[in-house]
């Protein structure tokens, strides 16, 4: 991908194929898991996109989701779906499906934010549980393992709760072909956010967006005294 020319203010996704974001197919892996325990009955996939979007939740559905909904918005570079928009988005469809528990991926790996969890919970009024390495589903409560700074930590939620998955929850498994020629035929809904009534106005506004400047290539030196020379021009030593 690259940065669009015009003010380069993102990543131009102009006739980029659509993947599932990384952390969110470890959601969806757990919650199959869940459902193959018998603590979900039904897995309902949501994602917030363009048209193109929707190979993501066919995948999903491939993957052992049972319906998905696809919230359908423009690819614009310059107006992405911010945060906390995408939280508003999902707390209306929350409040329509009246889910035990909502299971998203801990972040994006495009803004990085790690942010839509904790806003959806906060929006919700719901207990949360981030950064997941396991979950285990007892009646109405959930108990969580984890990760943080200092190892492991296990909380208890009680149920309706936002979970976050983390890298080491789960391998999420490749759908068999059987798999994913009945995902075509499984329920796909489209909605558009107004029918949410969600201002998708961004709150923050993206000034310009650069690429990292390229790396000169190394040089070899004939002595630690050459190498301390360069060094101190380079103004690395004083």
């Amino acid at each position: 991908m690259k940065l669009t020319p015009v003010a380069t203010l993102g990543v131009d996704i102009k006739g980029v194929k659509h993947s599932m974001n990384p952390f969110c197919e470890i959601a969806v892996e757990e919650a199959v898991r869940l459902k193959e325990k018998g603590a979900v009955k039904e897995i309902v996939a949501v994602t917030i996109g363009p048209k193109t979007a929707q190979e993501t939740l066919r995948s999903a559905l491939a993957s052992g989701a049972d319906r998905a909904i696809h919230i359908v918005t423009e690819a614009r570079v310059d107006q992405d779906v911010q945060p906390l928009a995408v939280a508003k988005l999902l707390q209306a469809i929350v409040k329509k499906e009246n889910p035990n528990f909502v299971l998203l991926g801990k972040q994006s790996i495009d803004g990085d934010n790690n942010q839509t969890g904790q806003m959806l919970a906060g929006l919700l009024g719901w207990p949360q549980a981030t950064f997941a390495s396991e979950v285990k589903i007892n009646g109405g409560e959930a108990a969580v393992t984890r990760e943080i700074d200092g190892g492991l930590q296990v909380v208890n939620v009680k149920l309706p709760a936002v979970i976050t998955a983390d890298l080491r929850l789960n391998e999420p498994r490749y759908p068999a072909l059987p798999a994913i020629m009945k995902a075509k035929k499984k329920p796909l809904d489209t909605i558009e956010p107004k029918d949410l009534g969600v201002d998708l106005t961004p709150r923050v506004k993206t000034i310009k967006v650069e690429e990292p400047p390229k790396r000169q290539g190394g040089a070899k030196v004939g002595s630690v005294d050459e190498l301390i020379t360069k060094l101190k021009g380079a103004g690395v030593l004083g």
